[in-house]
């Protein structure tokens, strides 16, 4: 065990997970690469959970934060602060939501947090429908609506969550289905659901979910869905906190796929947009966001730095077309993985949009998922020089792989090349 991972165990938490038998620490990166306290660099297919979203250390993010640390760091929402207004106005602008609002927080969790207290107050109710598999942060109110066991740690919640079909289009009583049935069956699930409870006050849904091993439903799913939520007024939240901001590729949010009824009435982001930075927050409709009858403040949220990063982070997305190089690279990428795993009876199935895609491996022959194998993949992986993620619902078997949306096409070739020898050596 090194000393600094000694160190690590002695002041901090058993459950904060770490990858990796001996721990990597990362000391600084460029690009798609980092470079670890071993000295050894690696092609970075993870970006820090789906957080470095452009590249390490892009130059216009950097000066925009060294410019702005010279001025003034933090002043708190008590005063008007122009980065701020400035982020809100272009990202109120792209979320497709009419007379939008948008509330800055420091992450994703506390974003689903400030959603989750939006809806049961609009809405004076305190159920709220979830999907299975989900994952929305670590608070207590998002681990009370996420359907995934190995991230929910207490069953105590403010919240009366009830779960829906509809996240994992190839496991579940309706996996055998054609797309057209899958989506009637979930829509007939639920409206069956709504039949035996209170109106609940809102749908939060990830278009992809993330941690549940970037699986999703087919298209048009949260669309239907939409129809029968309106018939009762509940309202639909888009966590978008993984696949926001082009990552898909086809779409700029996740949302968009299922968009035939129209936008959510409140979208949570976080992760991608700063880049490192801590930036979170909520979408919503003028009337859903003005609804709190009391005073509110956010001291972190929003802050003059972590927005002069968004500010310059976005920019460079839009600029340089990300969203297109997702799709296009990531298209290439998804292709050549799925040709890699043609050849492997381990990989159960490889899918995803742009750059977020996932390979899910089982025992042979079976549709077991396979822990130990990710596992013995990832860190196989990582001896070979690249970096990549885990997940899925039941149990941990899903590669995780998100690169930074600069990815070239060389880049992917060499990830993917080094993914199907780390596959190739565990079976």
């Amino acid at each position: 065990m090194s000393d600094l991972h000694a160190r690590h165990r002695a002041v901090l938490p058993d459950w904060l997970a770490l990858y990796y038998k001996e721990p990597l620490e990362i000391t600084h990166g460029e690009g798609r690469h980092v470079w670890g306290g071993d000295g050894k660099k690696y092609l970075d297919f993870f970006g820090g959970i789906l957080t470095t979203m452009t590249a390490h250390a892009l130059p216009e993010v950097t000066k925009a934060v060294t410019e702005q640390a010279g001025r003034i760091l933090h002043s708190s929402t008590l005063y008007l602060n122009r980065p701020m207004v400035e982020l809100a106005e272009r990202i109120a602008q792209l979320s497709g939501i009419p007379d939008a609002r948008v509330f800055f927080t420091t992450s994703g969790t506390e974003a689903n947090d400030t959603a989750l207290l939006l809806a049961t107050t609009y809405r004076r109710s305190n159920q709220i429908l979830a999907m299975r598999n989900s994952y929305h942060g670590r608070s207590f109110s998002a681990v009370g609506i996420t359907g995934n066991r190995g991230w929910s740690p207490t069953s105590l919640s403010p919240l009366q969550t009830l779960y829906v079909h509809g996240g994992v289009r190839t496991r579940g009583p309706f996996a055998h289905l054609s797309d057209a049935e899958f989506i009637a069956a979930c829509v007939e699930d639920l409206k069956d659901l709504l039949g035996h409870t209170r109106p609940p006050a809102a749908l939060i849904a990830e278009p992809i979910q993330g941690v549940g091993g970037f699986t999703s439903p087919p298209d048009g799913l949260y669309a239907a869905f939409r129809d029968v939520l309106q018939e009762h007024g509940i309202l639909w939240i888009a966590d978008e906190v993984q696949t926001g901001w082009g990552r898909t590729g086809d779409h700029f949010w996740g949302w968009q796929a299922h968009g035939r009824s129209g936008p959510p009435d409140m979208l949570t982001f976080a992760k991608g947009i700063g880049n490192g930075m801590s930036i979170g927050g909520v979408v919503a409709r003028a009337d859903i966001m003005n609804c709190l009858d009391a005073n509110s403040i956010s001291t972190f949220g929003g802050t003059q730095i972590t927005m002069a990063a968004g500010l310059a982070n976005l920019s460079y997305l839009l600029e340089h077309d990300l969203q297109g190089n997702a799709r296009r690279v990531g298209g290439l990428l998804l292709e050549r993985l799925r040709a890699v795993a043609a050849q492997l009876p381990a990989v159960r199935e490889v899918r995803g949009r742009g750059l977020m895609i996932g390979v899910e491996l089982v025992r042979p022959g079976t549709d077991q998922a396979d822990p130990d194998a990710a596992s013995a993949v990832l860190e196989a992986a990582r001896e070979g020089g690249l970096l990549i993620g885990k997940g899925g619902g039941h149990n941990t078997s899903v590669l995780r792989i998100a690169p930074p949306l600069t990815l070239t096409v060389a880049e992917a070739e060499e990830g993917a090349a080094i993914l199907e020898r780390a596959l190739a050596s565990v079976h």
